[in-house]
Formats: C-alpha cells, structure tokens, sequence
C-alpha cells in the first residue's frame, strides 16, 4: 500500500515562497511609502505582475500570498507600534525615520511578522537577515539588521529565548 502525496508544493517550495513573500513586502512597504500607494493598490499590483514575474529571461519566485498580505496588513495596522519597538532597537541618534527607506521597510515587515505572526522569531531574523542581504549584497545593512531584530525580538517574544 502507498501513502499517496500530500497535494500542493513541497515543504521546500512552500519554504521558498514564503522568504519570497517577504522579500515582495518588504518592497510594497518601501513602493507606498516613496509612491504613496494605498495598500489595495499596491497588492493587487504585486500580486498580478511581480509574482512569478520575468524579468530578463529570470522568472521571479511565487510568493505566499497569505503571509504577503498579512505583513502587509499587520505592518499598516500595527506600524506605530513597531516603528517605536524599532527605535528602541536603534541607537538613540538614529530613529527610524532617518534610516535607509529599505531598512525602514524591512523592520516594519520584519516587526509585523514578529508580533502578529506565527515563525519562531530565529527563523524571522534568519529570514530578513537574507532579504537585507539580497538589497545590500556588499554591505554591513545584513549585520546591522541580524542586531536590531535580535533586540526587536527579544521584546516582542521574550518567551522564545
């Protein structure tokens, strides 16, 4: 007798589309902030055109739309929230309006998943670290990120350590 296979992408395709899903919010969060987009606006844009996207003969990764929206959603509804977990994370001459836009983004997707999702916060950290990775491929923004999310973590889920 056979176990049949379970239906619908593999744990690692499901893994790779969520990390895409964070990647794709984090760029919707910095599009409405420098575009002024409204939300609706600017998933339905992301969700029609940048997912599984080709770009240069490269097909881009099918993101979860699910987690997509939700930090999208929880990072508007929550941002004053997490905005001022983020200042508390930075250093004091350093709020989070005089950040790098993209980092701005990143902690506010970032800072939704950590206290309205449902990840082991590691994994959060571990998941962003590689999507600042991905925007500052030559930098020290990855070492920078891993700091003020560990801090930011630490506060949201102190259970987890």
């Amino acid at each position: 007798m056979t176990t049949p296979r379970p239906k619908g992408p593999s744990r690692d395709a499901q893994r790779q589309m969520k990390s895409a899903a964070r990647l794709y919010a984090v760029q919707a969060l910095f599009q409405m902030e420098q575009s002024g987009q409204a939300l609706d606006a600017v998933r339905q844009e992301f969700e029609t055109y940048r997912f599984g996207e080709e770009i240069e003969g490269e097909e881009l990764a099918e993101g979860d739309v699910d987690l997509f929206r939700k930090l999208l959603e929880d990072a508007l509804n929550f941002q004053a929230r997490i905005d001022q977990m983020t200042d508390r994370a930075l250093v004091a001459a350093w709020p989070i309006d005089r950040i790098d836009p993209t980092l701005r983004a990143l902690f506010r997707a970032a800072g939704a998943e950590l206290t309205e999702g449902e990840a082991p916060p590691k994994v959060v950290i571990t998941e962003f670290v590689d999507v600042a990775r991905a925007f500052f491929p030559e930098g020290r923004e990855p070492k920078f990120v891993n700091a003020v999310l560990d801090h930011m973590a630490r506060e949201a889920k102190p259970e987890a350590f």
